[in-house]
């Protein structure tokens, strides 16, 4: 089998190239920096330039696979929402997105998958509402980004290729992603939740989300949204009273929506904001969950204690 993916380096596309890899697959990253891609990635692993904006010979790369998986984008929330990171933002999910599906088009033997990563504020934000892949998309701006997102994936489907767009939520792991942000201030006894703390969090162990992909990738009656997040959502304030005792630190010192803004502008708003999402396409279509709940996901990530000892 043979796997390409775009965003390889990244901080889910480094674990899920170790997974593929591990399996015997055949992975080949597409990466804006080749040089720094095969320093971080494993040997056996063949990288690609390719600059996300036009064609080139990283087309090649796309003839014959059986799949393609695409995690490209820039970071959400690296920095301050100006004008010109926004675009930033959109640009480097939906044109290098959508210049994946038309080399696509044009090959002769295409691949049978493009799994394209989406969000989960896809939904927009509500506090009542329960979401899963029936419900339509929000009116803010990371709903339209995703919209347009996974549009450009599902141009796809015009060339008989399969298409799933993972809508995934808060990914948890130690060494990236939103977590690493929120350890150290609780590590020095000064952690809390952002205000106001009823917001929902949608998350999922990264485990989870590298697992989900595989079983995306061989499970062929899965199409379309998929929502990549764990069925145990929870509250802010829930969130990080589970992360304070398994760190064994106090949950205490609220973060407020002011100084939120003043640091993040408008991106504060997505920080104190949420959505409860369920993933009913991956529990109907008999998908199980290694870590269903937020306890058990912590304890493994920061004790080591394998699935089958935190599920009890």
């Amino acid at each position: 089998m043979k796997i390409v993916i775009s965003g390889g380096t990244g901080f889910i596309g480094r674990a899920l190239c170790r997974s593929l890899v591990r399996q015997g697959m055949g992975v080949t990253a597409l990466s804006r920096n080749p040089l720094q891609a095969k320093a971080m990635l494993d040997p056996s692993i063949k990288v690609v330039e390719w600059d996300a904006i036009g064609s080139g010979p990283w087309e090649h790369e796309l003839d014959s696979a059986t799949g393609i998986i695409n995690l490209a984008g820039e970071p959400i929330a690296a920095g301050r929402w100006t004008q010109k990171r926004k675009q930033l933002i959109v640009d480097s999910r939906v044109n290098a997105t959508r210049l994946l599906a038309q080399a696509i088009s044009r090959l002769s033997n295409k691949p049978r998958l493009l799994i394209s990563a989406s969000g989960v504020g896809y939904y927009g934000t509500s506090q009542e509402i329960r979401f899963d892949e029936r419900n339509g998309p929000g009116s803010d701006f990371f709903s339209d980004l995703c919209v347009a997102w996974e549009a450009a994936a599902l141009a796809a489907q015009s060339a008989a290729v399969r298409v799933v767009c993972l809508r995934i939520g808060m990914v948890l792991e130690q060494d990236g992603g939103a977590l690493a942000k929120m350890v150290p201030p609780f590590r020095a006894f000064v952690g809390g939740p952002v205000a106001p703390g009823i917001q929902w969090v949608s998350w999922i162990h990264r485990a989870d989300l590298i697992s989900l992909i595989e079983w995306a990738l061989t499970n062929e009656q899965v199409s379309g949204p998929v929502n990549a997040v764990a069925p145990g959502a929870v509250t802010m304030k829930e969130f990080c009273g589970t992360l304070g005792k398994v760190l064994y630190r106090p949950s205490w010192l609220s973060v407020p929506a002011f100084a939120l803004r003043l640091t993040f502008g408008e991106l504060a708003s997505f920080m104190t904001t949420g959505q409860r999402v369920t993933p009913k396409v991956a529990l109907d279509g008999g998908y199980q969950f290694r870590y269903p709940q937020l306890d058990s996901a912590l304890r493994s990530i920061f004790m080591g204690a394998p699935a089958s000892e935190v599920r009890s």
